[in-house]
């Protein structure tokens, strides 16, 4: 059968309610070419594939640096990586990079002399130097992230860490801060959750320096949510003690009412939470934010915690629905932990890239 007859009777079939009579092979070929001829897919087969609205989540705008890692394995990258991962971030909107922390008990991103007395091991390279050149090159912000001993993790009690904060904090902008206009905030680097020992002390007091020495620099800060996901390494995926919406608003509440005249902006960790719990808790973070005059950002995780591996590049779908939660609830901005290891192009994770490749696909970008 010629072509163009085959078509007119596949037409003829279609208006006489006679499609089920079709052969399924003909019908998908037939199907694949008008899918491919068509002009919402002049762009390629892939253009048309979502089934679901595009472009209608938060977009990804700053990612964390986990170069001093905790529990991912480092990537071994020096200068020339860093940059292409600069790159790749900007080319998805990225304008905002956070290094996670400065340090994690021994090991150091900068030569501090302060630390160096306090028995840490000097770097091969000053990293902080390398993230603000390049933050600054590709017209990014960069958020220092403070010191992390170590000894909140051991003893749960952050006030632990204001102690040699006091000093970092003074010795890295008299190094940095006024040599680099990409120097943008500062990050609180202790992650909490509820009733944190020690936390609206520690929060106040290290914020409060952070923005005295820099003449008001923003800074911010990304707490857990202690929901059903929140198992702390424990093996499981899950627990039973999760927190409320109600418990979660009431606890957050009193350390926002603590510390919100010294932090600026509060990112939640997205992953502890179900995705059909995202919309719940959103509206309530927003709506503590607003009320005590603070930025509502999203830290969209792109490591999945629903696998028993730790830690891969999330699911495509996960992340949109992270996303998407977030527009929904009105909030300010989207980081992520992190792109370099779960979203790069050049990742050691062969998922990352694919992950990559999703993303722009789903908000429209070349």
């Amino acid at each position: 059968m010629k072509t163009s007859s085959r078509r007119d009777f596949f037409k003829r079939a279609a208006l006489m309610g006679a499609s089920a009579l079709v052969a399924p092979g003909l019908l998908a070929t037939e199907e694949r070419e008008n899918t491919l001829s068509s002009p919402a897919t002049k762009n390629g087969p892939d253009a048309n594939r979502f089934i679901i609205p595009k472009d209608n989540g938060l977009k990804i705008t700053g990612t964390f640096l986990d170069e001093i890692s905790h529990d991912i394995p480092h990537q071994n990258w020096g200068e020339k990586e860093w940059e292409q991962d600069f790159r790749h971030m900007k080319s998805i909107g990225i304008d905002t990079v956070i290094m996670i922390r400065s340090g994690y008990r021994k090991f150091m991103t900068y030569p501090s002399k302060y630390l160096l007395g306090k028995g840490c091991y000097m770097p091969s390279i000053d990293l902080v130097d390398m993230y603000l050149r390049l933050a600054e090159k590709y017209q990014m912000k960069f958020y220092f992230g403070l010191y992390d001993s170590g000894k909140y993790w051991d003893t749960g009690d952050l006030s632990c860490e204001v102690e040699d904060n006091k000093y970092v904090i003074d010795e890295v902008w008299n190094l940095y801060g006024e040599k680099y206009k990409s120097f943008g905030g500062w990050y609180i680097s202790g992650e909490i959750s509820r009733k944190t020992k020690g936390a609206i002390d520690a929060f106040r007091a290290m914020g409060k320096q952070c923005k005295d020495v820099s003449g008001g620099l923003p800074t911010f800060i990304s707490p857990w949510i202690d929901g059903k996901k929140a198992v702390m390494g424990t093996g499981q995926l899950t627990k039973e003690d999760a927190v409320s919406v109600q418990e979660h608003e009431k606890e957050w509440n009193e350390i926002f009412d603590g510390i919100h005249e010294v932090v600026d902006a509060c990112a939640f960790q997205d992953g502890h939470i179900d995705y059909d719990e995202l919309d719940a808790f959103f509206t309530v973070n927003k709506k503590l934010a607003d009320k005590y005059g603070m930025k509502c950002w999203t830290n969209a995780e792109t490591f999945d915690r629903d696998m028993p591996i730790n830690f891969l590049p999330i699911k495509f779908d996960k992340l949109r629905m992270k996303l998407e939660a977030a527009t929904r609830a009105g909030y300010d901005k989207a980081i992520t932990f992190e792109f370099s290891h779960f979203m790069s192009p050049q990742s050691a994770y062969l998922q990352a890239g694919h992950l990559y490749n999703r993303y722009k696909e789903y908000f429209n970008i070349k």
